[in-house]
């Protein structure tokens, strides 16, 4: 077997952990994967064999490149990312759960934590992802950052609180977060203004990422409160016959499907028995690029 066969066999046992790392990281597939691929020139580029520990080295590889990517990112953009983005959900069947996924599934990160994510400073977000959630030393990252361990200690923790204070508590219960959205979409496709006000939370809030050129009432918008959020469900109730329940980054939610092409996707967070945050991700151009599977009817 050729050299460069083998390295390429090392690299393919690391490949799922260097995409969950970039996933988190830049909270975008395509992007993802491109950052993946970034990390295997480098390694091909290198010489293999002086590396000790290929996992780590790797690693640290993927968070150097997505915090370069970060960084030109913000440098693109006229306008800091609003309110209503929401990140490239991670779409699976239902009928992939088994035990064995169900496992994987606890491991899954929700939308409403990437969201929390995107709002960090780069360098927090590095820090964060690296250290809190993939074991990575403060040593290891430091460098990465261009600041001491100290240094980078305090910029993971200043993420914590941030994470901490923003992400919402949820009901790990697949099967209670089916019931609540089987009750939502019940009310939704009678047209059951009461039924939908007893399965939102009152302070529920409704994030949809429709593009940039969405318009009229298809725009993108946050919107904030029980009555509210009811109501947007009402004038989208049309929809709901081509909605087809899926795993949405480990939690319950649906993909709208016509014509066999997926044209949103909805995510939620339930609590208490009730829907607490929703995020719909309708972005057309965004929609074209995603990786969504064959799902059931």
């Amino acid at each position: 077997m050729r050299e460069t066969d083998v390295l390429a066999g090392r690299f393919e046992e690391h490949r799922g952990r260097l995409k969950a790392v970039a996933y988190r990281m830049l909270g975008s597939q395509a992007e993802s994967e491109d950052a993946v691929q970034e990390a295997w020139l480098k390694l091909s580029r290198s010489d293999a064999d002086g590396i000790e520990n290929l996992g780590g080295w790797l690693t640290t590889v993927v968070g150097r490149i997505c915090l370069d990517m970060l960084r030109s990112r913000g440098a693109r953009r006229e306008q800091p990312i609003d309110e209503t983005f929401v990140p490239d959900p991670v779409i699976r069947p239902l009928s992939e759960i088994d035990p064995e996924e169900e496992v994987l599934q606890a491991d899954s990160v929700g939308l409403a934590l990437l969201v929390v994510l995107e709002t960090l400073e780069p360098a927090e977000r590095l820090a964060f992802v690296l250290h809190d959630m993939f074991a990575v030393p403060f040593d290891d990252i430091a460098p990465i950052v261009e600041r001491s361990s100290a240094a980078t200690r305090q910029l993971a923790s200043r993420a914590r609180r941030r994470v901490k204070g923003a992400t919402p508590s949820a009901d790990p219960d697949l099967g209670r977060q089916r019931e609540v959205l089987d009750a939502f979409l019940a009310a939704a496709r009678a047209g059951d203004f009461d039924a939908l006000l007893a399965v939102l939370d009152p302070d529920v809030v409704l994030r949809a990422d429709s593009g940039r050129l969405a318009v009229g009432p298809a725009v993108s918008k946050l919107v904030h409160g029980a009555r509210s959020v009811a109501q947007q469900a009402m004038f989208f109730r049309q929809a709901v016959p081509a909605a087809r329940f899926a795993l949405v980054n480990g939690d319950i939610g649906m993909v709208n499907v016509v014509d066999g092409k997926a044209v949103s996707v909805l995510g939620v967070t339930v609590s208490g028995g009730r829907i607490t945050h929703m995020y719909i991700l309708a972005d057309p151009e965004r929609m074209a690029r995603l990786q969504v599977p064959a799902l059931d009817h």
